[in-house]
């Protein structure tokens, strides 16, 4: 007889002797026992995909992934307090493994370092069955997967990074500490962090942040991070204080943040 206090302890398993070897593993992570049920009734209709084990806490999924072998996770954000920081660990656990993030609604912001941490695909509770179905099969498939809103923030940032390329550059100079902060955003840290490691309070690194954007014509961290990765600002600074001979300031190229008519090549795939 199984004890109720230690229930939600366990790791529902599915067996995996019966699995075709050519069908998709999922591992279903959703603290919602009834949203599980209704995955796996969708699921079950489907001859290439198959629920190894479901879990309903992040210790749970980490148990998981250590036991089967899995394709894809779908992961509810709600299970862990900073999902981004999750979803690096899970990875580092499990590098093949696909995620897709069940969240409960987008934002440009969360959108860019889920990316950025490795997710593949961002989904809804609202995302339609059939949806979910394709959504599964083509991030398996090596793919990425956003609704329209997401493709369309990164097409923006995309847009605004081809377009400091191409336009006349100017110089400005940055310090060290505006390149700590920069470097915090690249990595996905929030301001919270950032200041943790920088050595201040969150409201100095969003003063310092605002600044940033206005010295490098970025409007959001999300062009900031594409504007690090075009121009590589970060890696001669790293270099330097990796040898502790950092300067004070370092001198950058930069080039108004305008619109281009042309969209830059979308990598993602968009639900139809």
């Amino acid at each position: 007889m199984v004890n109720p206090a230690h229930e939600s302890n366990r790791i529902e398993e599915h067996p995996t002797d019966t699995t075709p070897e050519a069908a998709l593993r999922i591992i279903l992570a959703d603290s919602e026992p009834i949203f599980r049920v209704g995955m796996r009734k969708i699921f079950a209709l489907e001859d290439d995909i198959r629920v190894v084990a479901q879990a309903e806490t992040s210790a749970q999924v980490a148990s998981s992934i250590a036991k089967f072998a899995a394709d894809v996770l779908l992961f509810e954000t709600i299970l862990t307090p900073n999902p981004a920081e999750s979803v690096t660990e899970i990875l580092a656990q499990a590098p093949s493994l696909k995620i897709i993030l069940i969240v409960p609604e987008m934002s440009e912001e969360e959108t860019v370092e889920y990316l950025r941490r490795g997710v593949r695909g961002i989904v809804t509770r609202s995302i339609a069955p059939d949806l979910l179905i394709k959504c599964i099969r083509k991030v398996a498939g090596g793919e990425t997967w956003l609704d329209n809103r997401g493709v369309n923030w990164v097409i923006e940032a995309y847009r605004a990074q081809a377009t400091q390329l191409t336009n006349p550059r100017s110089r400005v100079r940055l310090s060290n500490k505006e390149l700590m902060i920069i470097s915090g955003v690249t990595q996905g840290l929030r301001n919270k962090d950032i200041a943790q490691e920088v050595g201040t309070t969150e409201q100095v690194v969003k003063n310092y942040l605002r600044k940033i954007y206005d010295k490098l014509g970025v409007s959001d961290r999300l062009e900031l991070a594409l504007y690090c990765m075009h121009h590589r600002l970060l890696e001669n600074f790293k270099k330097e204080a990796e040898s502790g001979l950092a300067a004070n300031n370092v001198a950058v190229n930069v080039a108004p943040a305008t619109k281009p008519q042309q969209p830059a090549v979308n990598p993602l795939t968009t639900r139809k």
